[in-house]
């Protein structure tokens, strides 16, 4: 008697056993898709660089504030530059008075000139005179030569004069030239110290106080677009081949946990971040949320693709992705679309093959 209760129990078990761990495949709507983590960032972020190295004077704006393209953000001071600006002012003014001015080098020359000139006038008198006078072999060779020779050399000495008249005019012309470029040069310089906007936005970060050195290497603030935010995702590389532009992604951020918001892939970068081994995909909002700020994060799925009615089997029945365990044993099948839950079956089974999950 014991023992036919035994068996009976046992056999009992192992029906139970058995037919809680055997299905059929259901029919319904699968949608597949890709995860990735989501980070918000303002469109057109970019970070805000000196091009020059100094002491922060003053930040002129305030995290927070919008600003428009070329607004002043930054002031940094350099005694060096200033310096060197007003040194290259003293030298334009210098190399102005000279050739404008009215002790100008070339007044000086000018004045050499006109002397030159009366001497050569009264020379060539006196020599045509004594050419005259010898042609009618009246006076000495002597006389003839002494002015005809003084003549030549105040005619050279004016020739000389007015040569270096000429080149001493382009020497200070060019040197005005040189130092109005220095001096520009050097305003631009002064000019770089004030830090401007690049674009119409908002100031995200502030990252430097008054006070602390400045360099080229090191960003001084964040900005952004005032209102319009990216949804950044990094995706695994070994499913970015399967995303492509305008597939709509499902994003659910942490700081909104209730709710689902709806976005379009806009743009793949082709690089792979070799750190972490993804690659990096942005979105946009179809509706965003109202309020939003940098750095917000959640995950996403890029649908890939969705069918309304197809016949599935839970994951947790798949052998080596593409066998299951049926009353005939285990037989191949044909899978299609899959997710974290379900796998849609294209062959090799029907809505009433019975399955078995695996061991």
């Amino acid at each position: 008697m014991r023992l036919y209760v035994m068996v009976i129990l046992v056999f009992t078990i192992g029906s139970c056993s058995e037919s809680r761990y055997k299905i059929l495949p259901t029919e319904r709507a699968l949608t597949e898709s890709v995860y990735s983590s989501v980070t918000i960032q303002p469109d057109s972020l970019y970070q805000v660089y000196a091009i020059v190295a100094g002491i922060l004077d003053e930040n002129l704006v305030e995290e927070g504030d919008v600003v428009l393209k070329d607004d002043p953000l930054i002031q940094i001071i350099n005694s060096a530059t200033e310096l060197n600006a007003q040194n290259a002012k003293f030298s334009l003014e210098l190399a102005k008075e000279n050739y404008n001015g009215s002790s100008a080098i070339l007044n000086s020359i000018n004045e050499e000139i006109i002397g030159a000139k009366l001497q050569y006038k009264n020379d060539s008198i006196n020599f045509n005179r004594q050419k005259n006078l010898w042609e009618q072999k009246i006076g000495s060779k002597v006389d003839y030569d002494t002015k005809k020779l003084k003549f030549e050399l105040t005619s050279n000495t004016l020739k000389l004069l007015q040569s270096k008249y000429d080149r001493t005019k382009r020497e200070l012309e060019t040197a005005v030239k040189q130092s109005e470029n220095n001096y520009k040069t050097a305003l631009i310089t002064t000019k770089d110290f004030t830090v401007k906007s690049k674009i119409n936005g908002k100031v995200y970060a502030l990252y430097k106080e008054s006070g602390e050195i400045v360099n080229t290497m090191e960003p001084l603030a964040s900005i952004g677009h005032t209102s319009r935010f990216i949804i950044n995702m990094l995706v695994d590389e070994v499913d970015i081949v399967r995303i492509n532009l305008n597939q709509e992604v499902l994003v659910h951020l942490d700081a909104y946990s209730d709710k689902v918001f709806k976005g379009t892939v806009s743009k793949i970068y082709p690089k792979k971040d070799e750190r972490n081994q993804t690659f990096k995909v942005e979105a946009v909002f179809e509706n965003p949320p109202a309020i939003l700020y940098p750095g917000l994060s959640g995950e996403a799925n890029i649908i890939i693709a969705r069918k309304d009615k197809v016949l599935t089997i839970p994951k947790a029945f798949l052998i080596d992705d593409g066998m299951v365990k049926t009353d005939a044993g285990v037989i191949p099948i044909t899978i299609g679309l899959q997710n974290m839950e379900y796998v849609e079956v294209l062959s090799g089974i029907t809505k009433d093959t019975h399955l078995y999950k695996p061991e």
